[in-house]
Order: C-alpha cells, then structure tokens, then sequence
C-alpha cells in the first residue's frame, strides 16, 4: 500500500491512532460546515468565518485547531491574521480507496 503513512513505517497502532485523530475531527457537525465552506471559499480568516458560522472567534478557533492538528486544514499567518485553507491531499487520502486497503484481505 503506497500511502504517506505506510512509507513512515508506522506499526498498525499508530496508524489507526492517526485514523482515530482524523475521524474525530471529521465527526462533528460544525467542523464539516467549516469545511465546506471553506471548499466553497477557498481560503478564510478567523475573522471573516466567524460570522458565517456564527459563534466566536475563541469557539472556532478550537473546532479549526481541532481540523489543524487532524492535517486536514492548512494555516497560513499573515501579519496578525492566520488564513485558512483545506489540506487536499489529505482529503483526497481521507476520501480515497488508501483507507479501504487496510480493510481488504487482497493488498491494493
């Protein structure tokens, strides 16, 4: 199986610990609509996402850290503001056949 996390050798434990992180990420409500906005956008401010999700700066900065530390949004600081943007390789790995080849009895 030819993934990024194959090739850094990590043992089965740690890759589905890897899974679990992403997973979660992606298990909430808030976070999908986070995410298609920003497929629709492009690319967002804090500032400028706040109102469209319409909740704080500090609450959506914790559902954004939550996607950042999952890799599946991307974070670009710009002066005092952070832009972010969605990590398409990881979404194409996510929503991919990689993930199914760990659940296969034939190797992909």
């Amino acid at each position: 199986m030819d993934t990024d996390l194959r090739t850094n050798n990590l043992s089965n434990d740690e890759l589905f610990e890897n899974y679990e992180q992403k997973f979660k990420a992606l298990a909430d409500r808030k976070r999908l609509h986070i995410m298609n906005i920003l497929t629709e956008k492009g690319e967002m401010c804090v500032c400028d996402l706040a109102p469209l999700m319409e909740m704080s700066q500090s609450k959506l900065s914790y559902h954004l850290k939550i996607l950042l530390d999952a890799s599946i949004i991307l974070k670009e600081t710009r002066g005092t503001w952070s832009y972010y943007r969605l990590n398409p390789h990881e979404i194409n790995h996510l929503l991919s056949e990689e993930l199914c080849c760990l659940f296969r009895k034939n190797s992909c």
